[in-house]
């Protein structure tokens, strides 16, 4: 297992759509392993393969407080069940620093593959409603800032770009 380098906001590789794994083999289950230490050495819940720069449709999410709960979703899709939108302060790996109300609809269903390659085809509602459609936004090359007012982004944008700079 290795720990990636999470692409930051703005860097235009976040802005690839990302490609529909062929099978889960040992290569993406290498990818998963790796995806898991990198997002828990973040401090994350989710990490789409995108965002360590691997376009290829991988999410992996854990909503627990102690890396119990590993979830895996390769080629995710997702169908709104529930529209009703519900509102969460949402962060990001990516855009480190910031967080924002986002809202999203409050039931979906996910169809997608396990590590193991084993079909998933459930119904989730609250945080994990929330995680996957906002890791699924990064597989087709959206952000969390996008639903912000422009002038926001633009703030974020500069205060990250300011960051970046002075590290480099």
């Amino acid at each position: 297992m290795a720990i990636r380098k999470i692409l930051e906001f703005p860097d235009p590789r976040l802005r690839t759509r990302a490609a529909v794994v062929p099978a889960v083999d040992g290569r993406i289950q290498t990818l998963i392993d790796d995806m898991f230490e990198t997002m828990y050495d973040a401090n994350g819940i989710g990490l789409a393969a995108s965002q360590i720069d691997v376009h290829e449709q991988v999410i992996v999410i854990d909503l627990s407080s102690d890396g119990s709960a590993p979830r895996v979703f390769v080629n995710p899709t997702i169908e709104v069940i529930d529209e009703t939108l519900d509102g969460y302060e949402e962060g990001c790996l990516s855009v480190p620093g910031f967080s924002e109300a986002v809202e999203r609809p409050k039931a979906i269903k996910v169809e997608a593959l396990d590590r193991d390659g084993r079909p998933i085809d459930e119904t989730v509602t609250g945080l994990l409603a929330v995680c996957l459609q906002h890791e699924m936004d990064h597989l087709q090359g959206k952000l969390f800032v996008d639903y912000l007012s422009p002038l926001k982004r633009q703030r974020i944008r500069q205060r990250l770009e300011k960051e970046q700079r002075r590290k480099a």
